[in-house]
């Protein structure tokens, strides 16, 4: 792995920085730092039309193929990118889903039909995307999803329940994982179907949380209808197809996520200087821990990612990433109230004004990675199954012990 970048791209990255620096002005000058973690429902409006900006500009879809509406980037500048864009504190993206999740699954496993129907409204940003993966039942468990989808002629019909659904209010499809069949081992009956979030069938309630804020969702189909053609892969086989989602995960917007971990270190150095309390040997040390974590970040993601571009399956090392980035980005906010200190307990604002310093949003927010996207406990039976070779957690009943 080398972790230099060519004259070539130094060049690019210049380009990119130009372009955001030219454009991150106006009406997207408040834009900064907007829409990231905790705030992912914030200046939607305004989010849509820089949407428009980067679509307008080529910027969307960077490492897509060109006949898709993407640049076709090789994977060192994809990184290049993600980085600058989060280097820049540019808005967090709303057609992120679509773009990273989505695009990248149907290029791989889409029909040429599906590609052409769904990837350049992608590309333009016509078209948001959520997820529907989880369900009260099946979080970190994917295989235990019930969410039914039944044929009616021409139509898949949708029963059941998602949970945590990023920004579902203002998406326009949703990607659902949906039982087709209850015989058999639990990931075998799965599909993986492409549904239409404007239509009768679909209720969806956002989820008000500790920060105050509402960018998570239930939602509830009864009855909610899509196309035959809307399957990605065949019927059953939704499990491949959903795993492949999980594998795109960790493309080279993991820099990017990274770029804003060192934006938010970043803060906490400043208010400890600020405060003083880069003067307690205790944080310095804390401090500094994190910086190391942050490069150890960095450069295991770089090495994942060569070898993905070397054609080579996900490795040993990329089963450490979830669990690694979450647990460090949760020590990160709890450093960030303790540097504040006693400041930490005190917010700005009236009650129905819920105003939270930068710092304390952070310590909030960060409580939920070691939850979401498989929690910790999980990522450590996944590692030890399918990286070590250890035996499965012992089952009692059909189920963990």
């Amino acid at each position: 792995m080398d972790v230099r970048f060519s004259a070539a791209d130094e060049a690019f990255r210049l380009e990119v920085r130009a372009w955001l620096e030219d454009n991150l002005v106006g009406e997207f000058a408040g834009l900064r730092g907007r829409g990231g973690s905790g705030d992912l429902e914030g200046a939607v409006d305004v989010r849509r039309a820089w949407e428009k900006r980067l679509a307008d500009g080529g910027w969307t879809c960077v490492g897509w193929p060109k006949q898709w509406g993407g640049r076709g980037l090789e994977l060192s500048q994809e990184v290049i990118f993600n980085e600058e864009y989060a280097r820049s504190r540019a808005p967090g993206r709303l057609g992120h889903i679509g773009e990273t999740l989505l695009g990248p699954t149907l290029i791989a496993f889409g029909t040429e039909e599906q590609k052409r129907r769904f990837l350049p409204p992608i590309a333009r940003t016509e078209e948001l995307w959520c997820q529907g993966y989880s369900e009260p039942n099946a979080g970190s468990d994917l295989a235990n999803v019930q969410c039914r989808a039944e044929r009616d002629g021409d139509d898949w019909v949708l029963s059941g329940q998602k949970v945590w659904t990023s920004l579902a209010t203002i998406s326009d499809w949703c990607f659902v994982i949906c039982r087709t069949d209850s015989r058999g081992p639990k990931h075998q009956g799965l599909s993986y179907l492409l549904v239409p979030m404007r239509q009768p069938g679909i209720e969806i309630r956002p989820i008000r949380q500790i920060t105050g804020t509402a960018e998570f969702c239930e939602v509830f189909f009864d009855g909610a209808r899509t196309a035959a053609g809307n399957l990605v892969g065949e019927v059953n086989g939704g499990w491949q197809v959903a795993m492949g989602t999980l594998a795109f995960e960790r493309g080279a917007s993991t820099l990017g996520q990274q770029m804003m971990f060192e934006i938010e270190l970043g803060e906490v150095i400043a208010a400890a200087k600020a405060n003083g309390a880069a003067q307690d040997p205790v944080i310095r040390q804390r401090i500094a821990d994190a910086w190391i974590g942050l490069k150890i970040m960095r450069y295991n993601a770089l090495r994942t990612l060569t070898a993905i571009e070397g054609g080579a399956a996900l490795s040993r090392e990329a089963l450490i990433t979830k669990l690694y980035w979450a647990t460090w980005h949760r020590s990160l906010g709890k450093l960030g109230v303790d540097v504040l200190g006693a400041r930490a307990e005190i917010r700005a604002g009236t009650t129905d004004d819920y105003e939270l310093e930068e710092l304390q949003r952070l310590f909030l927010w960060t409580r939920s990675d070691t939850i979401y996207a498989g929690t910790n406990q999980i990522q450590r039976n996944i590692i030890a199954e399918r990286a070590l070779g250890m035996p499965r957690e012992p089952r009692v009943d059909g189920r963990k012990s």
